[in-house]
Parts: C-alpha cells; structure tokens; sequence
C-alpha cells in the first residue's frame, strides 16, 4: 500500500472514531467522553508520529489511539467522579444553610413570643 492509501485510510478511520463518539448522544458529552476523545486523539497522533518512525504509521496510529483512548477514559472517568462528588458536597452545603436559616428564623419567633409574655 502506498503512503496516500494509508493516509487517506487513517483519515477515515479517525473521522469514523470522532463520528462514533459525538455522534452517540444528543446531549452535550461528559467529562468522561471528553477524556476519552482528547486522550484517543493524541494518542493517535502520538502514535503515528512514532510509527512513521519505524516506518508503520497506520499501526502506530491504532496502538496509539487505543492506548491514549483507555488513559483519556481512566483520567476522564476520575475527573466526572471529582464533580459528582463536589456537586454532593454542594448540595449537602446549601441543604445546611437552609437548615441553619430555618432555625434563625424559629429563635426570633421564639425571642418575640418570650418578649410578649
């Protein structure tokens, strides 16, 4: 195979990759598939930049592009997991200082009943 061939086919491949990926959901993507598409897209440069090295850049490419895909997810994944669990905290947080204000407000009823007497 010629080296246009393999470009040509390499091209194909990623804008299949990319198509496969934003094209999977209607919604904006996740902290999770971000990862996951910017780790398989340097990966794959990476890889084909080291496999036009060696003089098989189709196969750098694909090595590439499979191992950076798995870091991006892993570092992905980590990342979303951080955020759900900060918008726990968040959401724990407020929960409290509703709570707090409530109880604000329930002493000074109690403070003027008492004045009343």
């Amino acid at each position: 195979m010629n080296s246009f061939v393999k470009r040509a086919l390499a091209v194909v491949l990623a804008a299949m990759m990319v198509l496969a990926v934003v094209g999977c959901e209607g919604e904006p993507l996740s902290t999770r598939e971000k990862g996951t598409f910017v780790g398989t897209g340097l990966g794959a440069a990476t890889g084909a930049i080291i496999g036009a090295a060696t003089g098989n850049p189709l196969a750098g490419a694909a090595i590439g592009g499979v191992l950076g895909g798995g870091t991006g997810f892993l570092a992905g994944n980590a990342l979303q997991n951080e955020e759900h669990h900060q918008k726990q905290i968040d959401e724990e947080l407020s929960e409290q200082q509703r709570e707090i204000e409530r109880q604000r407000r329930e002493i000074e009823e109690l403070k003027q009943m008492a004045e009343l007497e």
